[in-house]
């Protein structure tokens, strides 16, 4: 199974990698912030977060009377790691605890979903999927090969049927066979399609009248390749839902990991889960301090 550095190869070698470089290369001096923004922007931590961070850093730096290379090295990891807020504990240990997951087409969701199941397996929970995403057959099947992977069962319904009565039924399904946990896939829609986005808040009404407090977690996955526009899918899907944290798919295939950056600080949105490889246990629990370090360190 990989981890989160080995992930972060093509965004540490690409951009972050070379930070180091240009603290320890002599006299800090306007050049020097200039070729730190562009770095930045460069790796997709945005221009708002990008400003924001060299202001910390300069505040940080002249406060402190810092000059040498270590603990300059010191100060940017520690700023950098405060863009990322602190995840609270998964709000998971309950009877039946169930997971929503969103996002776009091609995000990378469906498979994420079966590395979910395969990662809360291994963890002894007993899992149940359910295919809700009926606008696509290939959807449906999709899932069903990743729940065959993973060991699961997987519920759906006909193409082109009412998704809420897919995650009704996988309810019923889960609570009969005294399964712990159900992962809800939604339409792969377009955070423009407004109609799309009702008919998500439907299926959460749905499941919030089944199970007490659910959905107890509502994932948004995101595709590492996409950049700032993974902010902007971020931003649209908050206003239909209660999205509570971000999966990253296809870190391990990125060198624009700097989103995550932008996505804390403008958003406050914990990362729970990392994409690392693309094999079904390449699932990662996201860890603050190993991300920055894997940004930052040779």
């Amino acid at each position: 199974m990989k981890g989160i550095f080995e992930s972060l190869r093509k965004t540490r070698n690409a951009v972050f990698g070379q930070i180091a470089n240009l603290f320890g290369a002599g006299e800090i001096d306007e050049n020097t912030w200039d070729e730190l923004e562009s770095l930045l922007i460069q790796g997709d931590v945005g221009v708002e977060t990008t400003l924001a961070l060299i202001g910390k850093l300069r505040a940080r730096i002249k406060e402190e009377g810092v000059y040498r290379a270590a603990d300059l090295n010191r100060i940017v990891y520690e700023e950098i790691l405060a863009l990322l807020p602190e995840a609270p504990p998964l709000n998971l240990k309950w009877p039946l605890a169930v997971i929503l997951i969103v996002g776009v087409n091609g995000s990378g969701k469906t498979t994420s979903i079966g590395k979910l199941a395969a990662h809360y397996r291994r963890e002894g929970r007993k899992v149940v999927l359910a295919a809700a995403d009926t606008f696509r057959a290939a959807a449906m099947d999709q899932l069903k090969v990743w729940g065959e992977r993973a060991g699961v069962p997987v519920i759906d319904g006909p193409e082109g049927g009412d998704p809420s009565s897919v995650a009704y039924d996988a309810i019923e399904y889960a609570q009969s066979r005294k399964a712990d946990m159900l992962i809800v896939d939604t339409a792969g829609r377009l955070h423009t399609q407004h109609n799309l986005m009702a008919e998500m808040e439907k299926i959460q009404r749905i499941i919030a009248r089944r199970v007490a407090w659910a959905p107890h977690e509502t994932f948004l996955v995101l595709d590492a390749n996409t950049g700032q526009n993974g902010l902007i899918q971020a931003q649209q899907f908050l206003k239909a839902v209660k999205v509570s944290g971000i999966v990253l798919a296809k870190l391990d295939s990125s060198a624009r990991g700097g989103m995550v950056l932008s996505i804390g600080h403008q958003l406050n949105l914990p990362v729970r889960y990392v994409g690392t490889g693309e094999k079904i246990e390449d699932m990662a629990p996201f860890d603050r301090e190993a991300f920055v370090k894997g940004l930052l360190e040779q």
